[in-house]
């Protein structure tokens, strides 16, 4: 079993080092599976390798957490809620470069919508421009599944179908609105060849 940080073990107590092992492997077997989809379907472009990694990393994470926590449904994908934290993978990168410059796609929908409900409070307040605000009141329907009280840890990791999983990292980010950078809290790495 790996070592776990104090983070680690503050977050999830004395499971927090067989976590630390799970999560990485359940990752590469994840991109083994999107791997050998998009080979089996022969296709020019990442499309298969891409939306396959997508469905099987909650998948693989499901299988590989289900005795350490509870499974939830939402997005018609199984989550995983580990000792009031829910495990969200999210694949931020297809080359090896820091998380730091994780950054979402979208400023709204359900990613956006869970890390603002379910993540650390903004280490800054936001700067009040006399602009319209999105109405953080309308959250995502799916989010209603969640307890308020229960917090994000987010699982970030690049990798590619070539290289596979090269960077793994877990902790905490708020979302920055205004060009959907995560800010993160706490981070820390996790071994992806474990």
């Amino acid at each position: 079993m790996g070592s776990a940080s104090q983070w680690a073990r503050e977050t999830f107590g004395d499971i927090a080092g067989e976590l630390a092992d799970i999560i990485p492997a359940c990752l590469r077997r994840a991109h083994e599976r999107a791997r050998t989809g998009h080979e089996g379907v022969h296709t020019q472009t990442l499309e298969a390798y891409g939306h396959g990694l997508y469905a099987v990393q909650y998948e693989e994470l499901a299988a590989g957490l289900s005795e350490l926590g509870e499974a939830v449904r939402m997005q018609g994908r199984t989550m995983m809620l580990v000792r009031g934290h829910l495990i969200y993978p999210l694949r931020y990168a297809k080359k090896d470069v820091p998380v730091t410059t994780a950054r979402l796609r979208r400023a709204s929908g359900f990613r956006a919508d869970l890390i603002r409900r379910h993540g650390p409070p903004p280490m800054q307040q936001a700067f009040d421009l006399g602009l319209e605000e999105l109405d953080d009141s309308e959250v995502h329907p799916d989010l209603e599944l969640l307890p308020e009280d229960v917090r994000l840890v987010l699982v970030a990791y690049a990798c590619s179908m070539e290289a596979g999983v090269m960077r793994v990292e877990w902790g905490s980010a708020e979302l920055r609105r205004e060009d959907r950078y995560l800010v993160w809290h706490r981070h820390e790495p996790l071994p992806p060849n474990g």
